[in-house]
């Protein structure tokens, strides 16, 4: 800890004797250190969510910027507001509840209560860029953590790798983001790359739909663009062809005219690589058009809310992925668990959305309590790269996250879940084994 002591000095003697001392203990302490190795740390077991979050603070000298004595600051920038906000801002709320909740019973990590500062960055790499800036520079915080949304974290990744800040469990899934570990060392992603889960829905069709007529509807941005490229890669082109590729802009109104013309080209399984509003959107048209092929959607919509916005019965089938236990699965100890930390704890009502940020901060919680002996940010890398076959009670039990120098994305693997419907309610069932999800470069 830092010295932050001020002795109380009665007289000039006094004040002389004090420094003496203090001079003689500084001088003991440094030959001491020079006599022998270091006292490795003690390993803390993989897989508790709260491990070691008690640790005993730093010692002087092994500290970066954003840690006090008591505490550890944290920032992320993320859609809080407007549309988007409405359907993703869920995410950071819940792992703010769980960094309240590790604060409120283990007393934070490393002995310190972690702050975790949220700014609004409106889906726009402009607002990202302000928002990133106030962060590191005015706020001075330790690491950006969980920052939502691949457009906005466009804006900001090149500045914190240039100023080498960790940008830490990125809640973005564009490929560029992890594709060059070398070249953007401090970027680690938290939730599945995009092209190679798409890479893995091409494979799926060719398997089990030969001889079907692919469409891809995509946004007009990274996440489709890499949606639309892993179908392609994924497909055997002996077994099926892509008829019809149809973008919208994400400041579109209706997607009619692109639903339209995937239907005209003949398609009979069509890829979404759209947001959840736009997503909704296209499968209700279809519907209205009399339409119905097998619906494919990235795991952006795989969440209770797409029921607000399609009925079961016209969703019922739709297929996404996902890697996490669900929220509906009450009587699972770990989502009975997230319910009762998001209630006690200011959270947002749990969903799919809420289970997998509550995850976010269970990994950061294990990674910080890693480097309690060097909270540095260099020291919350080397930690993060070194993390092995860790497992969260929320993940599916199947699942791990494993990081390495050339590998900085947390999940690479999932299972599919598709839509079903009973007495006009809709769920969300697993099938098929656990899959790794696997694209080329």
């Amino acid at each position: 800890m830092r010295f932050g002591h001020h002795m109380q000095v009665l007289s000039r003697v006094g004040a002389q004797l004090a420094v003496l001392l203090l001079a003689c203990l500084l001088a003991i302490a440094l030959l001491s250190g020079c006599g022998g190795e270091e006292e490795e740390a003690t390993a803390t077991p993989e897989g508790t969510p709260t491990a070691a979050a008690d640790e005993t603070p730093t010692t002087p000298g092994t500290v970066g910027p954003g840690i006090t004595d008591t505490e550890i600051i944290l920032g992320a920038d993320a859609p809080l507001g407007g549309a988007m906000g409405a359907v993703y801002a869920t995410i950071p709320q819940a792992t703010k509840a769980y960094f309240d909740y590790i604060n409120d019973t283990q007393g934070g990590v490393c002995g310190r209560q972690i702050v975790y500062k949220l700014e609004d960055n409106q889906m726009d790499p402009a607002k990202a860029a302000e928002a990133v800036r106030k962060l590191v520079e005015s706020d001075e915080v330790f690491a950006i953590v969980g920052s939502l949304g691949d457009i906005p974290h466009g804006g900001v990744w090149d500045y914190l790798n240039e100023k080498e800040v960790p940008d830490f469990l990125v809640s973005a899934g564009a490929h560029q983001f992890v594709a060059d570990p070398e070249g953007h060392p401090w970027t680690v992603q938290m939730i599945p790359d995009y092209r190679n889960e798409a890479y893995f829905f091409g494979q799926y069709i060719s398997e089990n739909l030969p001889g079907k007529k692919v469409g891809v509807l995509y946004e007009n941005q990274i996440f489709g663009y890499d949606g639309l490229a892993g179908t392609k890669m994924g497909l055997d082109p002996d077994k099926n062809e892509v008829v019809s590729e149809q973008s919208y802009e994400s400041t579109a109104v209706m997607v009619r005219s692109q639903v339209a013309a995937m239907k005209a080209d003949g398609a009979e399984v069509v890829v979404l690589y759209a947001t959840p509003g736009y997503t909704a959107q296209a499968i209700n048209e279809a519907d209205r058009m009399g339409w119905h092929p097998h619906w494919f959607m990235s795991y952006v919509n795989s969440d209770e809310m797409m029921f607000q916005y399609v009925t079961p019965q016209i969703l019922e089938g739709a297929i996404t992925t996902q890697s996490y236990k669900l929220a509906i699965w009450t009587d699972e100890p770990a989502i009975a668990e997230h319910y009762r930390i998001m209630d006690e704890y200011g959270g947002p009502t749990p969903t799919n959305f809420t289970v997998y940020g509550q995850s976010l901060g269970e990994v950061a919680v294990k990674i910080l309590s890693m480097t309690c002996d060097n909270l540095t940010r260099e020291g919350l890398m080397d930690a993060t790269e070194s993390l092995t076959e860790y497992h969260s009670d929320l993940l599916l039990d199947e699942i791990n996250i494993t990081f390495g120098p050339d590998d900085h994305t947390a999940i690479g693997s999932g299972r599919l879940l598709r839509v079903v419907a009973q007495d006009d309610k809709g769920d969300w069932e697993y099938f098929g084994p656990v899959v790794t999800y696997w694209g080329e470069e």
